[in-house]
This record gives C-alpha cells, structure tokens and sequence, in this order.
C-alpha cells in the first residue's frame, strides 16, 4: 500500500487518532468515502460522455 509497511501505517493510525480523537476518526472516513465516491462517478460520467459523443460518427 503506497509502499508502506504495516508498523508504518500502525503509526500513522496511532498519530491520527491522537490528533484527531476517537470521535473524528469515523466522521472524516465518512467524509473521505463519500469525496472518492463522487470523484469515481464524476470519472465515470466523463468516460460516458466521451463515448457519447464518438458514437453518432
């Protein structure tokens, strides 16, 4: 994963949650879920459009 070893990404969860605390923790996942989710479809619709638009030649 990005070349990270699991003791590093063991930190970087420790690191978190001491900054941002248990109770944020599930509220930004929520929010980084939901911003891949609609870059994924906005991905998608782009993808879509272009075919779109090659089809009627």
């Amino acid at each position: 994963m990005f070349g990270l070893g699991w003791p590093e990404v063991g930190v970087i969860a420790i690191v978190a949650l001491l900054i941002f605390g248990p109770k944020k923790i599930p509220e930004l996942g929520n929010a980084l879920g939901k911003t891949l989710r609609g870059f994924k479809e906005e991905l998608n619709n782009t993808n879509d459009e272009t075919t779109s638009e090659k089809e009627p030649e």
